[in-house]
């Protein structure tokens, strides 16, 4: 198979290449062998579906850690975007980059250059790029962020292979009950039609129901196809979604975790500007769309608290905005003035914390689950074939 690759050789110049490997593991570890730095690998026989994946959507996070790879290789940063930009021939990432080198090649700084095309930057990345600017430490500021997505992505990685078993589990469950819920029981209906009499009592409920989905099925089909519409039409609307979320969040354990996840991205974020050296107000003001509605206003009251000279740990222990442990975190961050770094650990313990609730959880709740289903199906069984059993009893 062969790629493309764009590489950093020992001299810290950017070569571009082809290379012929079974896969692209291979490929990279030849390259190694060679003593060059992957930038990008591209199969030649991809690039048709690399290009539409490229112009569907824009990876800020892979366009910061190229961009911070050929900073590392001694590439100024014009320069630097014009190696990415040559390299994406088409589509939206050549759009953003070809703008980015305009507004640079205008006069603008970085930063405003990035803020134009607030649809693929966040105002954090614009922040961090911002003081970074101030500092002339642009590779640091980009290493920084790509640290933060990594640590968010980690986490999400956690929540979600903790709830994929379940969730296979519980829709094949639904789709076993269904099938012989809507399938197999009406036609058992209609053999056990003429002795529904002597049937017992919740094989009679289980019959009759199913001749009753032999009859209406469509209409059923219709109504729970309409239900279902109405539901996630429901949930588009945010105040729907508001109040459900806040269902959840009275739910005890549950509300209690979620909490604790929002609190870990609002420390995670806000420390990241902090070490950037954005100001602590305008940090929190920044992380606010990060929390749930319900917790902004208390976040909002921390910051008119600090612009009253109240200490970062004081005015967000006072707005219920930190655990036990971030309050004495946060007391010795303060006392070593490195609040940025110890945002970071803080949202770090708490991440842990949240990834161990989940996998305890989940580990009670797959026996739970199985149970209930195998129970469930068992139920089903049993009462359809349960007058075959009498019948085989009053034979004997």
């Amino acid at each position: 198979m062969q790629f493309n690759v764009l590489a950093v050789d020992a001299r810290q110049q950017v070569v571009s290449l082809s290379l012929e490997a079974a896969s692209a593991m291979l490929a990279a570890d030849e390259l190694r062998q060679r003593g060059l730095t992957a930038l990008s690998l591209q199969s030649k026989g991809l690039n048709f579906s690399l290009s539409i994946k490229r112009k569907a959507k824009f990876d800020a996070t892979l366009f910061s850690m190229e961009l911070a790879s050929l900073l590392r290789a001694g590439l100024n940063l014009v320069e630097a975007l014009q190696t990415l930009a040559d390299k994406d021939a088409q589509g939206e990432r050549r759009e953003v980059l070809g703008g980015l080198l305009a507004a640079i090649r205008r006069g603008e700084p970085f930063s405003q250059a990035v803020a134009g095309f607030a649809r693929h930057f966040p105002p954090l990345y614009v922040a961090t790029i911002k003081s970074a600017e101030r500092t002339g430490s642009l590779r640091e500021a980009l290493n920084r962020y790509i640290a933060y997505q990594e640590e968010i992505e980690r986490v999400r990685k956690k929540i979600v292979s903790a709830t994929i078993y379940p969730a296979i589990l519980l829709a094949v469950g639904t789709l076993v009950i269904s099938f012989l819920v809507l399938y197999v029981v009406p036609r058992f209906a209609q053999v056990y039609a003429d002795m529904s009499a002597t049937l017992p009592f919740f094989s009679r409920v289980l019959l009759n129901f199913g001749s009753f989905v032999g009859a209406y099925g469509w209409a059923m089909a219709l109504f729970l196809f309409g239900l279902l519409a109405f539901a996630i039409f429901g949930f588009t609307k945010p105040e729907i979604r508001a109040k459900a979320n806040g269902a959840v969040w009275r739910i005890p354990a549950i509300g209690a975790r979620m909490k604790t996840y929002q609190l870990a991205r609002l420390y995670r974020t806000a420390g990241m500007l902090l070490d950037a050296g954005i100001p602590a107000v305008r940090a929190l003001g920044m992380c606010r769309e990060l929390l749930a509605a319900h917790l902004r206003p208390q976040l909002m009251n921390s910051e008119r608290q600090i612009q009253k000279g109240v200490k970062l740990s004081a005015a967000l222990a006072a707005a219920g905005l930190a655990t036990p442990v971030a309050s004495r975190m946060m007391a010795v961050g303060e006392r070593g003035g490195d609040m940025g770094r110890m945002f970071c650990e803080i949202a770090r313990f708490h991440d842990d914390e949240v990834a161990r609730f989940i996998d305890v959880f989940t580990r009670a709740f797959e026996p739970i689950l199985m149970t209930v289903l195998g129970c469930a199906v068992g139920a089903v069984v049993v009462l359809m074939y349960m007058p075959i059993f009498e019948l085989a009893g009053s034979i004997r």
